[in-house]
């Protein structure tokens, strides 16, 4: 399976660490958090990757050159080493969205590929997920039932996305307006999603809908969250609940030492 890492990002929860790296390469005991997420998904499987980068981005990819067991091309993959390509959007930030429809020559006709922010640590099954990957799913989401403030909303038979809550703020979104907010599951979002490549074709209808410049070859941007509630009206986006996920997210400066700890005892 192919896979896409998000590290685009500015990173500002983390400056002034940021303001001389990018976030994928803030270190976690030693190393920077897209080894870990690489080798995350290599020991899962997975040995190809597609990294977006924008903010230093020559700094990631000079640090990938530097890599013994990273590998630029197909010819070159074997056991033990990744093939990394790069999404360039150093033009503009595209958001999540914007930033897998930019890689589509990347990743299209590989079937199905998997979405992970690069500031994610979870001890997540990523083979399990893989086999609950439903033939007609558009995407399905890694979630888990955790305490936050942001939940995505899903049908409480089928376990179809069908919109979002921000519990602090009140504000919640509906795709299916049929169901009251209070019948929804509600579930705590991962940040790790497996993608049909027929989220290409639907996105360029999107893109077209909301009056994005699609030919613009600096890339479009928009949220892969707005995407999918778009989505979600005719194609099936399935949650799939992880049971016991340690989940940590190392995108602010207070998630370091609890990264490390996390890292360590893994």
């Amino acid at each position: 399976m192919n896979s896409m890492i998000f590290a685009a990002g500015l990173g500002t929860r983390l400056k002034p660490i940021t303001d001389t790296l990018p976030k994928a390469l803030v270190p976690v005991c030693g190393k920077p958090l897209i080894e870990h997420t690489c080798r995350k998904l290599m020991a899962s499987g997975i040995n190809q990757a597609v990294v977006n980068v924008h903010h230093f981005a020559d700094k990631i990819e000079a640090w990938a050159a530097e890599q013994d067991w990273i590998v630029t091309s197909e010819d070159q993959l074997e056991e033990g080493k990744m093939l990394l390509r790069f999404s360039d959007e150093r033009q503009q930030l595209l958001e999540t969205g914007g930033a897998v429809h930019h890689a589509r020559h990347l990743l299209e006709n590989c079937g199905h590929f998997l979405i992970h922010n690069v500031d994610i640590l979870s001890n997540a099954d990523l083979k399990w997920l893989e086999s609950k990957v439903q033939p007609e799913a558009l995407a399905t989401l890694l979630v888990s039932e955790r305490e936050t403030t942001r939940f995505l909303l899903f049908h409480p038979q089928t376990r179809r996305l069908v919109g979002w809550h921000n519990t602090n703020t009140g504000d919640y979104k509906l795709a299916d307006d049929s169901i009251p907010l209070d019948a929804c599951a509600r579930y705590g979002f991962s940040g790790i999603h497996i993608m049909s490549d027929k989220v290409f074709d639907l996105m360029e209808e999107y893109a077209k809908w909301r009056d994005l410049p699609v030919e613009d070859p600096a890339g479009v941007k928009f949220s892969i969250m707005n995407f999918y509630l778009w989505a979600a009206v005719k194609h099936p986006i399935y949650g799939v609940v992880a049971e016991n996920l340690d989940f940590l997210d190392v995108g602010k400066l207070d998630a370091l030492a609890p990264a490390e700890a996390f890292i360590s005892q893994a």
